[in-house]
């Protein structure tokens, strides 16, 4: 929790549940990042957190955006961004949705299959366009799926394709998973594409990019490695393979930039000891997975919480949301303890809360509203 934050809390005692961010934390998050990586083009992922303050300053700093969505286009363009430092990095996109982006000047389309790559052909001529490569996802707490890439086989033929539809094959693309705590993953990644970039060229494609896409990790209750890690690790591996021969290089962060720089304030509703026997008690929040808390599904994400009893006597607790559905249930398996003395009524802090919370949250899931959001 940043000092601006503390202060914000203690002052305004705003009303709960609600997100607090502090956006000089933001600009200090994506310094970093660029003094880590500086040759890299910084595209801000919008859809760890979109809101207006956040990428107006991202905009004065020079960042670039990916954007996953018409929607999403459209804030980067209204907070002052241009068309040209937009990129659409959603492989499923809707033909009216390319249109638009197109009309708008976007001219950075991401794909991973055949079809996708006749649409943009068609509504989006003469555009640079990237493959998304599959890749594994270890060592990322939360992996994404197969419903994005392709093999390097078809990689390869839907590259040379490309050019033949009157597309520009810019470049090729691999997320190694969100929440990503393993250098090495990036490593893999980067050398299973320069193969295929490799053999591209020599086929005659003109490619200059790769796409690290994001993953870099933010601390939550463990720790992570540092950024500078992943900067050293990725430079590592490009020079290996690339030599002096670098291409654009283009990284998507989202959750490292924004991350820590906000802090969920929430209310405690309900303690109950569900079995006398049981030495867990049961904490009811009032924000759960429906509010916004989405990413502890498996308990995947684990964010530090502090309380005002903390330094006091602690015991075990399983931690859920407000409603009246089953599987609002945060924690009950990942062994938090908070205060003994911790009681209905009491406000507590979830930290690092500044991504994938806001844009999880529900709009009236059981009546209760969205998350009040406040940009300090």
């Amino acid at each position: 929790m940043t000092p601006k934050i503390a202060r914000f809390l203690a002052e305004q005692q705003p009303a709960t549940p609600c997100l607090v961010l502090d956006v000089d934390r933001v600009e200090q998050n994506f310094a970093a990042l660029r003094a880590a990586l500086p040759l890299a083009q910084i595209y801000y992922a919008v859809k760890a957190n979109p809101a207006r303050p956040i990428l107006e300053r991202l905009v004065r700093l020079g960042s670039r955006f990916d954007a996953a969505s018409h929607e999403e286009i459209q804030a980067c363009l209204a907070a002052g961004a241009a068309a040209s430092a937009v990129s659409y990095g959603n492989t499923i996109k809707k033909v009216s949705a390319i249109r638009s982006a197109y009309a708008a000047g976007v001219n950075m389309f991401a794909f991973d299959c055949a079809e996708e790559l006749d649409k943009l052909a068609a509504h989006a001529p003469g555009s640079r366009v990237y493959c998304r490569i599959l890749v594994t996802n270890a060592g990322a707490d939360w992996p994404l799926s197969r419903k994005f890439g392709t093999t390097i086989e078809s990689a390869r033929a839907l590259m040379l394709r490309a050019g033949e539809l009157g597309l520009d094959p810019y470049g090729l693309s691999f997320h190694v998973g969100s929440q990503q705590t393993d250098t090495a993953s990036y490593e893999a990644a980067i050398g299973r594409v320069a193969m295929l970039f490799t053999d591209l060229r020599d086929s005659g494609v003109n490619l200059r990019m790769v796409n690290l896409g994001g993953g870099f990790p933010a601390r939550y209750r463990d720790d992570v490695p540092g950024i500078d890690a992943f900067g050293r690790a990725i430079m590592r591996a490009m020079t290996e393979h690339f030599g002096n021969d670098l291409p654009d290089v283009v990284i998507e962060p989202g959750r490292f930039v924004v991350a820590d720089a906000g802090v969920v304030s929430a209310e405690v509703v309900l303690v109950s000891h569900r079995d006398r026997n049981d030495p867990q008690r049961w904490v009811y929040l009032d924000i759960g997975r429906f509010g916004g808390l989405a990413e502890t599904e498996g308990e995947a994400i684990r964010y530090r919480i502090t309380t005002p009893h903390d330094g006091g006597a602690v015991g075990p607790v399983a931690i859920a949301g407000p409603t009246c559905d089953g599987a609002d249930i945060l924690y009950e398996r990942s062994n938090y303890r908070l205060p003994m003395a911790l009681a209905c009524g009491d406000r507590i802090e979830l930290l690092s809360t500044g991504a994938y919370v806001t844009t999880y949250a529900s709009q009236g899931f059981n009546g209760f509203a969205p998350l009040a959001e406040h940009y300090i």
